[in-house]
């Protein structure tokens, strides 16, 4: 297996794992100061130093992030901290089409280029549409990101949350644009296994276009830091699971990580890259971001992947947990 993927119709490629910088200013869900006072501006330098020198060099944002902080945090990296030994990032950001956005072209290109000034760069090399929840048609945010493209400011388009059918529709209206879909990023994970299950993966594998898995470890769930005797912070309810249904996971990524050497998150996130997907999980710190990057450089065999399927969960992706969690 390639240790980068290219996104289609571009010259930009990515690593096989990146960083979802969710977490990253948004003091709403996930603390920076709340209850999770380790998080802070300093813990999430170290976490993109170490993802760095580890070669992961993706990382996820969008403009409702902590309602831009978590780009500002990125901007402020690349602006003060960046160590020229270092490789430098690839920046993904998100338009998120709300409904009453119907000038779309004009709203998407003045969205993009708020982005770019507070990532304080002139272009990324992935723009993604924030979910299926635009009432334009798909021709018409083709037209948005096509004027985008033509302007300079994006290298590659990708969508989120698309269903196989939705997918298709755009990768047809951006073909006819001259323009390729390279990226569709859904929630996926061994307690969220219906991109596989509903052939949504192997219809993206199809067209060319790469799937990015968010949530890949069920925000902590799959790390073995929690159990049902003790359950994760009551306000994490995006990709919400009793834990009783997840022990079970977790003792198999456990058993699997013995025989690898490997903690239960590299073996969840390894999973997913053996599905040809490419997981973006958080870090919060430099000792995260070190264990997400231990996912690279092996592979699950044919035994484990059998295993972990066998005890993976379902699940549906839900269209209100994405409009009022990530808005």
């Amino acid at each position: 297996m390639n240790a980068t993927i290219q996104l289609a119709g571009t010259n930009v490629t990515i690593p096989r794992l990146g960083v979802g910088t969710w977490a990253w200013g948004d003091k709403r869900v996930w603390g920076m100061g709340g209850y999770d006072a380790s998080l802070s501006e300093a813990s999430i330098r170290e976490a993109y130093e170490a993802s760095l020198r580890a070669g992961v060099t993706l990382l996820d944002t969008a403009e409702v992030y902590g309602r831009g902080e978590s780009e500002r945090i990125i901007g402020r990296l690349l602006a003060q901290y960046h160590d020229a030994a270092l490789p430098r990032p690839q920046l993904a950001t998100k338009f998120f089409p709300a409904p009453w956005k119907l000038n779309v072209k004009v709203a998407l290109v003045d969205a993009l280029r708020a982005s770019l000034d507070r990532l304080g760069v002139p272009q990324v090399e992935l723009y993604q549409l924030h979910g299926p929840i635009s009432l334009r048609s798909h021709a018409t945010l083709a037209d948005a990101l096509a004027l985008a493209h033509q302007q300079g400011l994006l290298k590659a388009i990708g969508v989120s949350n698309y269903s196989l059918r939705e997918t298709r529709s755009m990768q047809r209206e951006l073909q006819a644009r001259g323009l390729a879909l390279a990226t569709n990023q859904v929630e996926f994970s061994l307690l969220r296994r219906a991109p596989e299950t509903s052939g949504l993966l192997e219809g993206c594998k199809q067209l060319g276009v790469t799937v990015l898995a968010y949530s890949p470890i069920g925000q902590g769930r799959l790390t073995g830091k929690y159990s049902s005797a003790n359950p994760p912070p009551g306000s994490r309810q995006f990709s919400d699971h009793p834990m009783k249904l997840v022990d079970p996971v977790v003792a198999a990524l456990k058993r699997i990580g013995k025989k690898h050497e490997r903690t239960p998150s590299q073996v969840a996130l390894n999973w997913l890259i053996a599905k040809g997907a490419v997981p973006i999980p958080g870090a919060k710190n430099k000792r995260q971001a070190e264990d997400n990057a231990g996912a690279l450089g092996w592979s699950v065999d044919d035994e484990d992947l059998r295993a972990l399927d066998a005890t993976a969960l379902g699940g549906k992706l839900s269209l209100q947990n994405l409009v009022w969690q990530h808005g």
